[in-house]
């Protein structure tokens, strides 16, 4: 969800400089964390198989003769993940019709070096938004929200102020970031999550922080990321259907597909076990701070769920394959347009799709959010990975760009060719 990493991590730097960071966070501060602990891994196929941390497990399992190298290069990015970009850990599930296959380096937790465990919970930021799309097109197929019905006709009278009017923008432009709303984020004093880490942030509240701006242009006539948007859905959402966003999520997706280590925590500041510690750096050369219980009601529908990687992924899976949404909410969902990127990155209604290196494309979402940076991608064959870093803001460039690459070399993994996304 924080997709501004450079302004908050200046702004946690001048609050660590004020001495505030420090008093007000959980678990206060933690060194940096030293070279990276070997790298471990879990393969299941189909049946589960042992873990054993933290030495080297070799992967065996029946695939073309390029997954070695592409196990290789994962290894390499996962490790250049802890030792150079600064992350504690890092970690990588991939999963396709054989099997599933975890790889991790690095720690949970630089205090006690404890490893990453595989079925580690965390959260996962804005991947959030595709959930709440899911649940919104599924309402869409019901007949109880138009995806070009104006935003007013469900939130009369909520979308007001400083040229921003609900009046003239769509749901459909909610979820696409075509709204031109801007993004509360930009305006949003990350220093008063630092100071008070524990408290609610009321979605109307956030909401209002960003329309006391002017929008970023007409709507529909640009494109440009916005989670006040996306809280936006979920006020409508519960405004539809009588719930909060966090109960039809549980309802519509995560009890069908059984995904047993996903959650919607609301205020709750904690993360089920088993997890890593979550940590930002409020600058280039200072120390990690502990930032693993935190209020997610600054995230909401935008940006506030917990997840795991193989949950990710089944989801993701369930979603390409039609299990969640009928052909013709899919479909909608994947009609995508340039976000002006320069790696052809292209937006639908919560979910990105973006080249495979060796053709074709694929599906996802990336989330940054309070002690952790995630991406995750899938195709429509059958393929599934999911990267997670416990590290955010405060990461570099390279993080970023790190975890993209290990998300396109997993989703290649054991492929010479990719014809179709």
């Amino acid at each position: 969800m924080i997709t501004r990493k450079r302004a908050f991590r200046g702004a946690l730097t001048l609050t660590v400089a004020l001495g505030v960071a420090a008093a007000a966070l959980p678990a206060g501060a933690a060194e940096r964390a030293p070279a990276a602990e070997a790298a471990s891994a879990r393969v299941t196929a189909p049946a589960p198989a042992s873990v054993a941390h933290p030495a080297p497990v070799p992967v065996r399992v029946p695939a073309p003769s390029n997954a070695a190298a592409s196990d290789a290069r994962l290894r390499e990015l996962l490790h250049r993940l802890t030792a150079v970009d600064g992350g504690p850990g890092a970690s990588v599930e991939m999963r396709d019709r054989r099997g599933s296959t975890v790889l991790t380096d690095g720690v949970a937790d630089v205090e006690r070096r404890t490893p990453l465990d595989p079925d580690s919970r965390f959260r996962i930021g804005s991947m959030t938004k595709t959930f709440t799309a899911t649940v919104m097109l599924q309402l869409v197929g019901e007949r109880r929200v138009h995806l070009d019905a104006p935003v007013e006709r469900y939130l009369p009278g909520v979308v007001r102020g400083h040229g921003n009017d609900g009046r003239r923008i769509t749901v459909r432009q909610l979820l696409q970031h075509t709204s031109g709303l801007p993004d509360f984020l930009d305006h949003f004093d990350p220093r008063d999550i630092v100071m008070d880490p524990l408290a609610h942030r009321d979605p109307l509240d956030l909401v209002n922080i960003a329309l006391a701006h002017p929008p970023e242009f007409a709507p529909g006539a640009g494109w440009s990321y916005s989670n006040t948007g996306y809280l936006l859905v979920g006020m409508i959402i519960e405004r539809v259907t009588g719930n909060t966003y966090g109960e039809e999520i549980e309802r519509r997706v995560i009890e069908p597909l059984g995904l047993s280590g996903t959650s919607v925590p609301g205020d709750d500041p904690t993360i089920p076990s088993p997890h890593p510690r979550g940590y930002v750096r409020p600058g280039d050369d200072a120390p990690l701070l502990d930032i693993t219980a935190v209020n997610p009601s600054v995230g909401g529908a935008a940006g506030g769920m917990i997840s795991s990687g193989s949950d990710v992924n089944r989801f993701l899976g369930a979603l390409l394959g039609g299990e969640l949404l009928h052909p013709a909410q899919l479909g909608e969902m994947m009609r995508t347009r340039p976000t002006g990127s320069s790696d052809g990155r292209r937006y639908g209604l919560g979910l990105e799709s973006k080249p495979l290196p060796r053709g074709g494309r694929y599906w996802g979402h990336t989330g940054d959010f309070l002690g952790f940076e995630t991406a995750a991608g899938a195709t429509v064959d059958g393929r599934q990975a999911t990267v997670m870093v416990n590290l955010g803001p405060g990461s570099s460039d390279a993080q970023s760009d790190d975890i993209q690459a290990a998300v396109e070399t997993a989703l290649s993994r054991g492929r010479s060719a990719v014809s179709a996304g």
